[in-house]
């Protein structure tokens, strides 16, 4: 049963609500509202249209509702709550002794219709779930999404496995004034084991969480779950981004995603069908303090309508790992794997675990991505080519081809997307296209996965980087929702990466739909502004930057690579120059000294900043040629 609420519209942005009445301590206090609510008989007041999704959340068949009031002409009539709402001009006529309020901010609600309350009625509202105005940012309008900067994070520390989030303080260097971050660590059933409040360190200083460091703090056992990380009195940014390596004592393990995008979503898609001899666990994070009943999460085969529904449910904040083989046995790379999700969980991670010769086995963990439901062809994007060149490119690394296979397998992302009509191109570090082939309109359902090597036949540059791109020449339709999932093998130490992302619009002055897109303000997007954190010893940092670029635009980028160390101080900058159409694979000792690079420490990081170009990048951490891990990159 998928949730009835609004979580995320690509028009408004993210919905406070539903993060103010799931916040885990908001939780708290509705567990003590709903029992004083279950005294008596209750009128509901909703004046806001909140109720339904309330009810969504927290199960409240325990109450006697006697009439439910409504504000707006238009929702008259309507059922709420298993009532006819009735005007709120009816509410004098309510037996009711109490009135629950379903709105935040209520004071203001509840003095309109002060004249309108039945003598001695009590009023209730949602403000009882309201955190303390120590955690907000905006205390005049609660539902003010900087109030809600929160994100999850799939955290473990066990069986010599271990996770780091890292990211920076940039909320103080759009103007807050003294952040913090309010975690709570919740175990696999969903129950607390630590929780604790640290002040964010100084604008853009590195802001690091370590499992192992929390289970050392808090004498903690084994364990695997949800990190609810919550970080208040933020300025400039709802959103927290971060990096997450997941590593181990040995070279088994390592791995890197970033922020699980904190918004619930209807379906997610790119989960790969495991190989012969491998697991793929799908790692589900209940989002909410509501129990996944079963049958309430599905899978099927990307293109096929046969779903598997998981037959358990997840407790409320719990995390459970489906091995995928369970629900669809006869699933095989290169298929993919479409996951009905019904807004009960934040995108969701999902580990390969090797089972080879190799003891212990390897294990890489990736994310799947949010299929957009909103969206249809747009008719539109098989002209943009008159006016904006190549138009949307999802630009992917090509890896030193003589230790790395580079692999491309395009993925659906949309449920209009019945067919996508594409090409992939190679190019060297100096954007010269080294190989190239249509692959046709595929449908919904493919299994198409090129090996780079096919694609250049054993010619040019040894890396670069390759893009897929929209190719009508066979028909089709495009929504401008482009994804692929890129797999990257080593050949020597068996170990794999893989990383997923969408298309955009790059490095052109025209504009269209958004695109290209700016992380700061209106369309174009024309500049750079990329995160590259460290891990721990001894790992190393790598990174490739991509110059994409729709139409023609400057001939070199003005790359400056910018060290800090953990408060976020510059050690030194080096400038660098990339090809338009080409790309630069580097690691920081490449261009710092070893001094500088002792002063950063693991908690440093490399600011990559362009102002003259839109560079895409992805970064990872390698261990000599033990293992190596890779993702797209963020900014802020």
């Amino acid at each position: 049963m998928a949730l009835n609420i609004e979580t995320f519209s690509n028009a408004k942005g993210g919905n406070a609500f539903f993060k103010a009445i799931g916040h885990p301590l908001a939780a708290r206090q509705a567990a003590d509202l709903l029992q004083d609510l279950g005294t008596g008989p209750i009128a509901v007041y909703d004046p806001l249209g909140y109720a339904r999704a309330f009810a969504e959340i927290y199960d409240l068949s325990g109450l006697d509702i006697a009439a439910v009031y409504v504000q707006d002409l238009e929702d008259i009539g309507h059922d709420i709550l298993g009532c006819k709402a009735q005007p709120v001009t009816d509410l004098p006529e309510t037996k009711a002794k109490k009135i629950f309020v379903t709105a935040f901010d209520s004071a203001r609600l509840v003095a309109h219709i002060r004249h309108l309350l039945p003598a001695g009625a009590e009023v209730a509202s949602l403000d009882a779930l309201r955190l303390p105005d120590s955690m907000l940012t905006n205390t005049r309008n609660y539902l003010d999404s900087l109030n809600f900067a929160t994100n999850l994070v799939l955290f473990r520390d066990g069986q010599g496995h271990h996770t780091r989030l890292a990211t920076a303080n940039y909320w103080s260097g759009y103007g807050a004034k003294a952040p913090t971050a309010w975690c709570c660590l919740m175990d696999e059933d969903g129950q607390p084991l630590a929780e604790w409040s640290d002040p964010l360190p100084g604008a853009y200083a590195s802001v690091v969480i370590d499992s192992q460091e929390v289970r050392e703090r808090f004498d903690l056992e084994d364990f695997t779950g949800s990190l609810f990380l919550h970080v208040c009195g933020v300025a400039g940014h709802d959103i927290v981004k971060y990096a997450l390596d997941t590593y181990g004592d040995g070279d088994e393990m390592l791995s890197c995603t970033h922020d699980a995008n904190a918004w619930p979503a209807d379906l997610y898609a790119g989960v790969p069908a495991p190989k012969d001899g491998e697991t793929v666990l799908l790692w589900v994070q209940n989002s909410h303090p509501a129990t996944v009943p079963a049958g309430s999460v599905g899978l099927n085969l990307m293109g096929e309508k046969k779903i598997a529904w998981l037959d358990r449910a997840i407790p409320p904040f719990g995390t459970l790992a489906i091995d995928t083989a369970d629900l669809l046995p006869e699933a095989r790379w290169p298929q993919q794997i479409e996951v009905q999700a019904g807004k009960h969980f934040v995108r969701p991670r999902y580990e390969v675990i090797a089972n080879g010769a190799v003891n212990p086995p390897r294990r890489r963990i990736a994310h799947a991505n949010v299929e957009r439901v909103d969206l249809k062809p747009d008719p539109r994007i098989p002209e943009l080519s008159n006016l904006l060149g190549k138009g949307f490119i999802l630009p992917a690394p090509i890896l030193p081809r003589g230790r790395f296979r580079s692999l491309a397998l395009p993925t659906p992302m949309s449920t209009c997307q019945a067919n996508l009509p594409l090409a992939l191109y190679a190019y060297d570090p100096d954007g010269k296209e080294i190989g190239g082939k249509s692959l046709g309109k595929l449908p919904r359902n493919h299994a198409t996965l090129v090996d780079i090597e096919d694609l250049v036949d054993g010619a040019g540059s040894d890396w670069g980087h390759m893009e897929l791109v929209y190719d009508f020449a066979a028909g089709g339709e495009a929504d401008g929702w482009l994804h692929g999932l890129f797999r990257y093998e080593d050949k020597a130490s068996g170990h794999v990466a893989e990383t997923s992302f969408g298309a955009h619009i790059f490095n052109a002055v025209l504009t269209y739909k958004g695109e290209p897109q700016s992380y700061a303000g209106r369309a174009p997007g024309l500049s750079t502004r990329l995160f590259l954190s460290f891990g721990p010893q001894p790992y190393e940092a790598l990174c490739h930057l991509i110059y994409p670029a729709s139409t023609p635009w400057h001939d070199k980028s003005a790359t400056t690579l910018i060290l800090h160390d953990a408060d976020g101080q510059p050690l030194a900058e080096h400038a660098v120059q990339i090809a338009c159409g080409g790309s630069l694979l580097w690691t920081p000792s490449d261009f710092f000294s070893a001094e500088d690079m002792k002063k950063a420490g693991p908690a440093g990081y490399v600011i990559i900043r362009d102002t003259t170009c839109r560079l895409f990048g992805y970064h990872g951490l390698t261990n000599g040629e033990k293992a190596f891990s890779f993702d797209h990159m963020f900014g802020f």
